[in-house]
């Protein structure tokens, strides 16, 4: 296959939720795989920054999935199998649908632990449960599992990316790229 863009690019809005999602998700991962194994003390002081980043990601998954209703993707390729466009499709919704769980579980997870989500310092948001420690000790293993879940699905992301770039050469790695490159 020829290594040139096929096809139409996503548009520069597009591409550019997309690299900052992928900025904010490296983040917020990072951060919460670096503090649950800190002392008390220490998360302590970094769960503000990393429920910052899950509500940064909530807001850009609402922007990404408004600008996505009325600006498609383009096409796949016409020489990938069919069953790569449906596992394409498929791994898409998941992330779309990650990118609100994930967000979601932390803040359930918090209101039922009774700590307050207050994103940028700015302001509180209003608890979606009671106080229940029991139950927030279950939303942690959720938000734990969810987490975990949605970083091999972003592993397999980038890997198909990878994989579409250097073996497949068929420009679908190219029409997210920021510049339209046109090399492989």
């Amino acid at each position: 296959m020829s290594a040139g863009v096929s096809g139409p690019r996503y548009d520069g809005v597009a591409q550019a939720m997309h690299w900052l999602m992928a900025l904010a998700l490296v983040a917020v991962f990072a951060i919460g795989l670096w503090m649950v194994a800190q002392p008390l003390m220490v998360r302590l002081k970094t769960v503000p920054l990393h429920k910052t980043l899950g509500v940064t990601v909530f807001l850009l998954a609402c922007l990404r999935l408004a600008w996505r209703a009325t600006h498609p993707a383009p096409a796949l390729p016409a020489s990938m199998p069919r069953w790569e466009r449906i596992a394409a499709t498929a791994a898409h919704h998941l992330l779309y649908l990650l990118m609100f769980a994930v967000p979601l579980s932390g803040w359930l997870m918090s209101s039922a632990l009774g700590f307050a989500t207050v994103p940028f310092g700015l302001f509180r948001l209003p608890d979606l449960l009671a106080r229940d420690r029991e139950l927030g000790d279950a939303l942690k293993v959720v938000h734990f599992a969810l987490n975990k879940a949605f970083a091999a699905l972003v592993l397999l992301h980038v890997a198909a990316a990878l994989k579409h770039h250097f073996i497949d050469r068929d420009g679908v790695l190219q029409r997210m790229l920021p510049g339209g490159s046109r090399r492989s």
